[in-house]
């Protein structure tokens, strides 16, 4: 999606000769193309980095400021130099809103997934033999979730409260009810098996929560723009493409943190080390899911553009009709499809 440049020009000084050198950057779009699985996991590994998450509110402010001052084209402070422009990008779209504009929620920004989801997964994969321990752990994911999901919608119209908890219930019934059933299935069966009981209840719980949680948007539909950036409507259509990305991607995020571990944790308890010290049980497992998720997270994100397109032949047929009658000559639209 091409869309009209912003140009930043700034002079860099030379100790031993005076002159000024011009840079030209585009500020709207990635620094890295975003037309390439590479270019895209090069821009989630920045916006999913967990040290963004440690960034104080004056760090925040500092970064929004320098990025609104370039992207407005107004004189930056002396010294600015390309890196510290798109430090400030990157840092403002971690904790900002993209349709919205407003600050996100600090636990609902894809820089606090790692951390979060490595807590809550590991205690996932360690309490699961229990009906109290896999029901507070589920409703504790799924609140998490819950608050991620919201966070990161799609578009700029609000969720009512009465969508944002019939959502929430819903997933969190089904995660618990499958994660019971499961591990009732699973209790004659070998050990390991009873292990990824927790990751069926994840992925069932995001085939629940998503479509619930961004519902409005399919039945209002989610902004759609043209290749130079002009909102052209809302399409449902479109909206139904980005919850099945979301939602894939969501899945294939927990999948490395959910599969592994239980490989790893079954070898270990036929050994003698978590025998003469359970404690460890936990720690072990939250690390390898961090180290798992570290990973995971930003490659899984890039798994479709963030400015998904499609074609306009498959929009509504109202909103054909209107891109039509604007006299827009495209083919095809772009739009947001959340996180």
């Amino acid at each position: 999606m091409s869309s009209t440049k912003i140009l930043i020009l700034y002079v860099t000084k030379e100790t031993s000769v005076k002159f000024s050198k011009i840079k030209i950057m585009d500020l709207t779009q990635p620094r890295w193309s975003q037309d390439t699985y590479a270019g895209r996991a090069k821009h989630f590994f920045t916006v999913t980095n967990p040290l963004n998450v440690l960034l104080s509110k004056k760090d925040l402010e500092d970064a929004r400021s320098l990025y609104m001052r370039a992207r407005n084209k107004e004189k930056l402070p002396e010294g600015v130099n390309e890196d510290d422009l798109w430090q400030a990008k990157y840092r403002y779209e971690s904790a900002y809103h993209p349709d919205t504009k407003e600050k996100m929620f600090i636990l609902g920004r894809m820089s606090a997934q790692v951390p979060m989801n490595m807590t809550i997964t590991g205690c996932m994969l360690t309490f699961y033999r229990t009906a109290p321990a896999v029901i507070f752990w589920q409703w504790i994911n799924q609140s998490f979730n819950a608050i991620v999901n919201y966070t990161n919608r799609s578009g700029d119209a609000p969720i009512s409260t009465q969508r944002l908890l019939t959502s929430y219930v819903c997933a969190t019934t089904g995660a618990v009810g499958t994660a019971l059933t499961l591990n009732n299935l699973t209790k004659k069966l070998p050990s390991l098996v009873g292990r990824y009981v927790p990751f069926a209840a994840v992925a069932a719980a995001n085939c629940i929560n998503i479509p619930l949680m961004r519902s409005r948007e399919l039945t209002s539909g989610i902004p759609v723009l043209s290749d130079s950036g002009e909102r052209v409507g809302e399409s449902k259509n479109a909206a139904k493409k980005a919850i099945i990305q979301v939602t894939f991607s969501r899945i294939g995020m927990a999948l490395p943190g959910m599969a592994i571990p239980p490989l790893v944790m079954n070898r270990l308890a036929k050994g003698n080390f978590l025998k003469r010290y359970p404690w460890m049980n936990a720690p072990i497992q939250v690390g390898i899911v961090g180290f798992c998720l570290a990973f995971a997270t930003p490659l899984c994100c890039a798994l479709f553009p963030q400015m998904s397109s499609i074609a306009v032949s498959k929009l509504e047929p109202e909103l054909q009709k209107k891109i039509e009658e604007n006299g827009l000559n495209v083919d095809t639209v772009y739009f947001n499809k959340g996180l």
